[in-house]
């Protein structure tokens, strides 16, 4: 006969955060329940690495949790009583448990925040709702913040935030080094024969995990390493990974976080932001040991390093997640350039002659990892150009970034990348020619195509297509005072020339499967 319980604790795989305070006792009328559902890894298709992490850092929290003594049912993949849903294993076990309580904590995701509220209409217990105690804002305090006020400016949003959790502030609470922003600062190319110095990483090995994985006949997408697993999936290996990058990369990040280049697949780039988003650290104690790193070693970092990092978390995370939560659903439907094309079937497989699409995908999909400037600036530039439709495009990035969300996922593809929202999130669409990506990469060396050419064969795609944007789209772009300008350009090229570059452009969509 099953053990009674008087309360089921849902623990959903991106809550893992053991300072929560549901962990401080042990209680024996408790049971926690985990799970590795269906309806999680088929919602799109993902990175097998996005996968095997997360059911990693499942798995070893299960364990930390058993060892401190508490009750965990765990559901495995290949678990022969394992159902599609989180909803229907919850249903088998409360039943089978004589469950007299259901307790969940806040869902990220807005859809299995409506898969929980639909189950309370089914299912004949009391449920109790309680906070993630992750995040530095609630869903509902972003909205408050900005209520009233016409735009949503993620600078003013970022200050408060500095002054709420006094983060970089001198004694009269004024930002440390006379400004509030750093980013002008913080947009340099690799130098030519740089060193890098990048976070050293350590493997482990999954092939049981991917094993599994392979059983179930789950979908998956990319490659892995199961005997060089890298990526932090329990909360000492995170600390230590912060560590590391404070050390080793923390020193350069600010200064060459936007840098694009072929040595090397993360740069200075901290590798946190998986270990974040599904919990295993808190967003303040990262925030604070960079900010105390500057302190107490004030003459091995610039402060435009340490404003760079903290700016990603402290601002634009909490940005992004209260964007989300103030306009859900209706955001993931929002399309203003009403853009309707496939995504190209190379953006699968990274077969394409352009390198810096190519590389940035092949890294993709060999790490499940790529940096905000390559996924801005170079996958999500080129899908906007060439007017790729958004939910494709949302569920690209979903699906291969093992830190892909949705709550921080959708709102910086279809809001900052693709525009798609007309403007909540970015106050431009960002497109740019290949002169951009020539400036800040090492890309164009290399590519079949030449950067500084608009017409010819071996004229760059993002050249003709660039100016096609604008052509396309300037009367919902006119009255964007920071395009205007482009726009103003456009219309004073001589008829032959822009009639050359729209011919190119054409041509190109038409072929985009073979660019």
């Amino acid at each position: 006969m099953s053990k009674t319980y008087r309360s089921v604790k849902l623990i959903l795989g991106d809550q893992l955060n053991m300072a929560h305070p549901w962990f401080d006792n042990v209680d024996e009328e408790t049971l926690f329940v985990m799970m590795e559902v269906r309806s999680e890894t088929d919602y799109v298709k993902h990175h097998i690495q996005k996968v095997v992490a997360i059911f990693k850092a499942m798995r070893t929290f299960a364990e930390d949790l058993r060892n401190k003594g508490h009750h965990v049912h765990y559901i495995s993949i290949t678990d022969k009583e394992n159902r599609p849903t989180i909803s229907t294993n919850l249903e088998r076990i409360c039943q089978k448990y004589i469950v007299k309580e259901l307790h969940y904590q806040l869902p990220d995701e807005y859809r299995v925040d409506q898969e929980m509220k639909k189950l309370q209409t089914t299912l004949d217990i009391p449920f109790l709702e309680i906070d993630t105690y992750h995040f530095l804002t609630t869903r509902e305090e972003f909205g408050e913040y900005f209520k009233g006020k016409k735009s949503y400016l993620m600078e003013n949003f970022y200050r408060n935030m500095r002054l709420k959790h006094n983060i970089l502030l001198d004694s009269a609470n004024k930002p440390i080094g006379g400004k509030w922003n750093f980013d002008h600062e913080n947009r340099k190319k690799v130098p030519k024969n740089h060193a890098l110095v990048p976070v050293p990483l350590t493997g482990k090995n999954v092939s049981e995990i991917v094993n599994e994985i392979q059983q179930a006949q789950v979908k998956t997408i990319g490659s892995i390493s199961a005997n060089e697993f890298s990526w932090t999936t329990s909360r000492s290996e995170a600390l230590a990974l912060l560590e590391d990058f404070v050390a080793s990369a923390l020193p350069l990040f600010g200064t060459l976080q936007d840098a694009m280049t072929e040595q090397h697949w993360y740069l200075y780039h901290s590798r946190l932001s998986f270990a974040l988003n599904v919990k295993l650290i808190g967003p303040l104690e990262v925030i604070q040991r960079v900010e105390r790193a500057y302190h107490e070693n004030s003459g091995m970092y610039e402060l435009n390093q340490i404003e760079g990092f903290i700016r990603q978390i402290l601002g634009w995370r909490e940005y992004m997640r209260g964007v989300y939560w103030t306009h859900m659903p209706d955001y993931a439907t929002l399309n203003f350039f009403e853009n309707r094309r496939a995504l190209p079937s190379w953006y699968w497989t990274g077969n394409t002659k352009m390198n810096c699409l190519k590389h940035a995908i092949s890294q993709s999909l060999e790490h499940a990892y790529a940096h905000h400037i390559q996924r801005l600036m170079v996958t999500g530039n080129f899908a906007l150009l060439a007017g790729i439709h958004p939910d494709e495009v949302d569920d690209w990035y979903l699906g291969i970034y093992i830190d892909a969300f949705q709550w921080v996922e959708i709102t910086n593809t279809r809001g900052m990348s693709q525009f798609a929202d007309g403007g909540i999130v970015g106050s431009k669409p960002y497109v740019s020619s290949a002169a951009y990506i020539n400036k800040m990469s090492d890309y164009c060396a290399g590519c079949h195509y030449s950067f500084d050419k608009k017409i010819g064969g071996k004229a760059c795609p993002f050249n003709s297509l660039y100016w096609n944007f604008f052509d396309e789209h300037s009367e919902k772009l006119r009255s964007n005072p920071r395009l205007g300008m482009m726009i103003n350009v456009w219309n004073k090229m001589p008829n032959e020339d822009r009639e050359a570059i729209l011919t190119q452009a054409a041509k190109y969509l038409d072929q985009i499967e073979t660019l």
